[in-house]
């Protein structure tokens, strides 16, 4: 019930992010600079908070790296850009569309060899990515596109550094914390345009805190009870709570493109997962009965 409980507030937050960036930009609450900087601020600050108050997993050494707060920084800023002019569910998806691809790109760079169910995937997923984005009156502005792809590009290779990671928690929070060099230079490069209100402010601050500092600690401790193809799959469900997110709260329509795309690249995705996870245990048993 714990785990249940932890992962459906997890994804709830992980699409939340996508919402509140939404209705902050979409709405011109707060330009996207502000957003990035006050979100990146405000999740440091609740991270060290919950860090500070939570037992370490691992030796004290424990503290990130400059490579993957690099990347933290380039998916948070190429995400507030890109949802000037995404809609929510189709930022989104090509958001957990590029995070999954690059996953399963650098498997492939590395030396795996997927399986006939794999490809399949694979073929299936691109296809459906190939149609959302294909040249048409419902189709993503390039502009966006590019940009959130690039923010799910640089989140897959986030999470790609962090596999190894003893203590996850502590090294998150001293990854947004590294990133605040960052942050400062972004500030001077833009601080005559930023335009902010109470409520863009408040939206970063949500995004920062809520959906991101405690959002990923919860599903920290989500990830205790679920294996690892149990924690992809379920991450399948994210694009489609945040299209529910903006049709609610930012009255967004639900376009049949989005839907038909959406089951594309999900349904392909989770091939891949699901072949991936039986190709050990038929390897092992072949291992077993020689």
């Amino acid at each position: 019930m714990r785990t249940t409980v932890y992962t459906t507030l997890a994804l709830i937050a992980f699409a939340g992010n996508s919402i509140l960036c939404r209705l902050a930009l979409g709405e011109e609450a707060i330009d996207p600079s502000g957003f990035t900087i006050i979100r990146l601020l405000s999740a440091v600050a609740a991270l060290l908070i919950i860090l500070s108050v939570t037992p370490s997993q691992s030796a004290p050494g424990s503290k990130g790296s400059w490579s993957a707060a690099s990347m933290l920084f380039v998916y948070a800023a190429a995400f507030s850009y890109a949802y000037t002019t995404l809609e929510t569910g189709i930022g989104a998806l090509i958001l957990f569309t590029a995070v999954q691809l690059t996953m399963i790109a650098s498997g492939l760079v590395t030396g795996e060899r997927p399986n006939r169910l794999e490809w399949l995937g694979l073929i299936i997923a691109f296809s459906g990515f190939a149609y959302l984005v294909a040249p048409g009156a419902a189709a993503p502005p390039l502009v966006g596109l590019l940009l959130m792809s690039t923010a799910g590009i640089a989140w897959g290779f986030y999470t790609l550094l962090g596999r190894r990671s003893e203590d996850p928690l502590r090294d998150t929070s001293y990854n947004f914390l590294r990133t605040l060099p960052l942050v400062l230079i972004l500030l001077a490069a833009t601080v005559t345009q930023l335009e902010v209100s109470i409520k863009g402010v408040m939206l970063a601050v949500l995004s920062g805190s809520l959906a991101s500092g405690v959002g990923y600690s919860i599903w920290y401790a989500a990830l205790r009870g679920l294996s690892g193809t149990q924690a992809a799959v379920l991450q399948l469900c994210v694009p489609v709570i945040a299209s529910l997110g903006g049709i609610v709260f930012a009255q967004e329509s639900l376009s049949l493109r989005l839907v038909l795309a959406s089951a594309m690249i999900c349904g392909g995705i989770l091939s891949v997962i699901l072949g991936k996870a039986n190709a050990v245990p038929r390897h092992q048993s072949i291992q077993t009965e020689s």
